[in-house]
């Protein structure tokens, strides 16, 4: 059994996940709590949100995100991608940076445009 905080709305249930009992989540207050509580043990995935290097611009740093959300596992893997990247302005927000997140088909986009 695990023991979560809903993090779907700002009511914040806690949740009570039996693993042994096909993933049955209790404490919720509406179905989005139950969906989360499952796929939180299931297959964590989480947005990411991170900064890669720019010349050109007037900042140094440009904003990124992972375009949706990627398993949680993968996080340090995909952090290590953009070690290796190097922007150069102009750049509009949304351009994509990696294109496929290790694997994933998800790419990292930019943010900000610069």
């Amino acid at each position: 059994m695990a023991e979560l905080i809903c993090i779907v709305c700002p009511k914040g249930c806690r949740l009570v996940v039996d693993a042994s009992n096909d993933y049955k989540v209790t404490g919720h207050a509406c179905r989005n709590g139950e969906v989360y509580g499952r796929e939180e043990l299931e297959n964590p995935v989480r947005v990411i949100a991170s900064t890669v290097r720019i010349s050109g611009a007037i900042h140094r740093r440009c904003p990124v995100k992972t375009q949706s959300a990627i398993p949680k596992r993968l996080i340090r893997d995909a952090m290590r991608l953009l070690d290796e990247v190097e922007l150069v302005a102009p750049v509009k927000q949304g351009h994509i940076v990696v294109n496929d997140i290790c694997g994933t088909g998800i790419p990292f986009v930019t943010t900000r445009g610069f």
